[in-house]
């Protein structure tokens, strides 16, 4: 019997969240209004489904709620979550989480007044998005950057087209380069398929490569792949809501910041709140509008709408105009399978970059962190070492390790090594470990 999971809300992310923990061995249990949903939802995943308002008392008794390991609220409604995930906890249920808008919510000196009625995590999915999109700028010239250890470690992905020199190149034959003692391919995103490099994988042309280097290497790997570095200084956003407004003040002290957006009034309510970000009210739609605006002179382009169709439509635009950077965000999971091929730089969605720090709550074995990369159904799960055992008595090689599974870093107190199969972990080492679905279970075995 693995774990019983409960979560409250079957859009996008309940589904995307149930998707991803049906992997793991866990009992599901789903709860909607929907019915029709919740019965697309089990066509399609092995769940149970219960229908009706989660913060009914009689609903949260028939999903279980006393025997669940962890309650999820993650439906569009902040109410319902926080009235379901106090219930539930109320019920017997070990952890709650609910998702929540209200960003003062996640002050420091707020969120223990949540604790306090029993909610043991709020998660904003437009907070750790703006949070994401920060990070993509700030090394913009990958279209994915992960980092551990407070950035000692970074993975970065990269699209390698025919003029690279690494492509048509078996990896092994590269090693003798030195400049792969600090940096290693640890996985190549291929025609939607994901594939751990072995010595003999050949590099192909439009291969989708990502590279795991120490802090002060990561500018190695641009020049590896003959890219120049671009500082970002100057950043569009088109959009009005909640996500435009959170990635504006995010980014609005670093960069020179534009925000365009088609609603007169809302404009004005976001020139209030926002201190140093230029407002123009206008229609991003129009091309001819945003150029005068200065969308050539632009390094970054943020396309930010509520429409996943505009979003992709003006970043290929922008990139036309030479905008160095595009990110638009998409609602449409569909449209993440493609990011690589219709050339936007990189595709963000809330909903899956909140599932990923949900899942990191939900692994077992000490998990420190876990990101997902879009498009790709592999994850980087960060795991310490925490008892001497079959782990640290015996190399890497002989820890029988899936062939779908790679430990990609090492960080051990302020060192970091990019181990190979000789590196013997020790007590209190972190393992960045890639890996593929089916490696899970024997990976939580291995490390728990």
């Amino acid at each position: 019997m693995g774990q019983n999971i409960v979560i409250a809300g079957s859009g996008d992310m309940g589904y995307h969240l149930a998707e991803q923990l049906s992997y793991d061995d866990k009992d599901i249990i789903l709860i909607d209004t929907d019915r029709e949903v919740l019965d697309y939802v089990s066509s399609k995943l092995d769940v149970l489904t219960v229908q009706g308002d989660a913060t009914s008392f009689e609903v949260l008794q028939r999903a279980d709620v006393a025997n669940a390991s962890m309650v999820l609220a993650v439906t569009t409604s902040e109410k319902t979550n926080l009235v379901t995930a106090v219930l539930a906890k109320q019920l017997g249920a070990k952890r709650v989480m609910a998702r929540v808008r209200n960003h003062s919510y996640l002050n420091e000196e707020n969120i223990k007044y949540f604790e306090n009625i029993g909610i043991d995590n709020l998660i904003s999915p437009t907070m750790l998005c703006s949070r994401e999109i920060f990070n993509m700028i700030e090394n913009s010239s990958f279209t994915e950057v992960f980092d551990f250890g407070g950035g000692k470690l970074n993975i970065v992905g990269i699209t390698l087209d025919k003029s690279n020199a690494l492509v048509d190149q078996r990896i092994m034959d590269m090693s003798s380069d030195p400049i792969f003692d600090d940096i290693r391919i640890i996985a190549i995103l291929r025609d939607q398929k994901t594939i751990i490099p072995r010595g003999s994988t050949i590099i192909r042309n439009g291969d989708h490569v990502f590279f795991i280097s120490n802090k002060k290497n990561t500018e190695s790997v641009l020049e590896l792949v003959g890219q120049k570095k671009v500082a970002v200084k100057n950043v569009m956003i088109i959009g009005g809501d909640d996500m435009a407004l959170t990635t504006a003040l995010r980014l609005e002290d670093k960069f020179r910041v534009t925000l365009v957006n088609k609603d007169k009034e809302r404009c004005k309510w976001l020139a209030e709140h926002l201190k140093n970000t230029l407002v123009i009210t206008g229609d991003y739609k129009n091309i001819e509008l945003l150029i005068e605006e200065g969308l050539e002179q632009m390094d970054a382009f943020l396309a930010l709408t509520d429409s996943s169709e505009t979003n992709i439509i003006t970043s290929l635009s922008a990139k036309n105009h030479g905008v160095y950077k595009t990110i638009a965000h998409v609602d449409t999971r569909e449209y993440i399978h493609i990011s690589h091929s219709i050339g936007v730089d990189s595709l963000i969605n809330k909903k899956l970059v909140a599932a990923n720090e949900i899942s990191r709550f939900l692994k077992k074995g000490t998990v420190e962190a876990v990101s997902g990369i879009y498009g790709v159904d592999a994850e980087f799960i960060q795991y310490s070492v925490c008892k001497n055992n079959r782990l640290t008595k015996h190399p890497l090689r002989d820890l029988h390790i899936p062939d779908s599974a790679i430990v990609a870093g090492v960080i051990r107190g302020e060192e970091v090594f990019i181990p190979d199969g000789d590196f013997n972990l020790q007590l209190n080492d972190k393992a960045i470990v890639l890996a593929l679905p089916q490696a899970r279970n024997t990976l939580e075995k291995l490390f728990h």
